[in-house]
């Protein structure tokens, strides 16, 4: 039969420490698990990877596979010394034996008869996946609570908190993949979409709207009252405002431990020609006003 070379399946020196045999398993073993790779030969490498751990993960089996010495090679014709298997570590002899692995591990620590894996057998954790949740902006002020599909098929009910907004994500314990044999399952990260709003566009947790005033309101200033998520408010205008100018309102965009702030832009709008045409013709007549006088072609 061929020889396995269980460091080379799991990509470590001989050197390697038991912690460094413990963290290549779990990085190969959640790259390979059939539930989660695209890989044709997932399924191989995942027994692989699994009977190399339990050989080099316990110390007493690593120790008698080490007494085969460095002469063994991935692919040579392996024949076990005579009367290996029952003085290998632990007293693994036959009748105890392990189902599922090679001729190769059957052949060092023990027979198929009556096999069992030991203890509770192998435990992986499943494997995180991830989802998304479309909210609304109302829903990301307030919270709200959205219906996931979990790995095994359950269905469950997700709290989103109030200030969730565009990339926000929730970790929702015990709904990723079923883990392999006694193994947990993994987590589902949902990230967070705020639909698009007519009202206001989002940043991060600042909101953007337009406010409209006359043309009266932005030259000698004034105190209007423009709407906010959490209701109107008064806000002052300044003499002389530019359309365009943006007013920070803090605190009154998403709620959090540092809640977003609201910014509008103060856009000014002409009244039609037929309400006020005389009041333009006489301004026209009367202003020295003129803003194109600095350009320069």
């Amino acid at each position: 039969m061929e020889f396995k070379d269980y460091y080379r399946i799991l990509g470590v020196p001989r050197s390697a420490s038991q912690d460094d045999i413990k963290k290549a398993y779990r990085r190969l073993a959640r790259k390979y698990h059939p539930d989660v790779s695209s890989q044709p030969d997932a399924e191989v490498r995942f027994k692989e990877i699994n009977e190399a751990n339990e050989v080099l993960g316990d110390p007493e089996r690593r120790s008698a596979y080490d007494r085969l010495g460095a002469n063994w090679r991935a692919g040579q014709e392996f024949r076990p010394p005579p009367g290996w298997a029952g003085r290998t570590a632990g007293g693994a002899g036959a009748g105890q034996g392990f189902d599922g692995f090679s001729d190769f591990f059957e052949s060092l620590f023990g027979g198929r008869a009556g096999a069992r894996r030991r203890g509770a057998g192998f435990q992986m954790r499943g494997a995180d996946r991830t989802g998304v949740a479309e909210i609304t902006l109302d829903q990301a002020l307030h919270g709200t609570e959205v219906t996931v599909n979990g790995g095994s098929g359950e269905t469950r009910r997700v709290r989103i908190p109030p200030g969730a907004h565009n990339g926000t994500r929730l970790r929702v314990r015990g709904q990723g993949q079923p883990g392999a044999g006694s193994g947990k399952p993994g987590d589902l990260l949902l990230e967070i979409r705020v639909r698009p709003d007519p009202r206001y566009r989002l940043e991060g947790r600042d909101l953007h709207r337009d406010m409209p005033i006359t043309p009266w309101e932005a030259a000698l200033g004034a105190t209007i009252e423009v709407p906010t998520p959490q209701g109107m408010v008064r806000l002052r205008i300044p003499p002389g405002t530019q359309s365009g100018k943006l007013m920070r309102l803090k605190g009154r965009g998403l709620p959090g431990k540092t809640p977003g702030d609201l910014y509008l832009r103060l856009m000014i709008e002409v009244p039609p020609a037929e309400e006020a045409g005389q009041w333009y013709e006489e301004m026209a007549k009367t202003s020295g006003f003129r803003p194109r006088a600095r350009l320069r072609p």
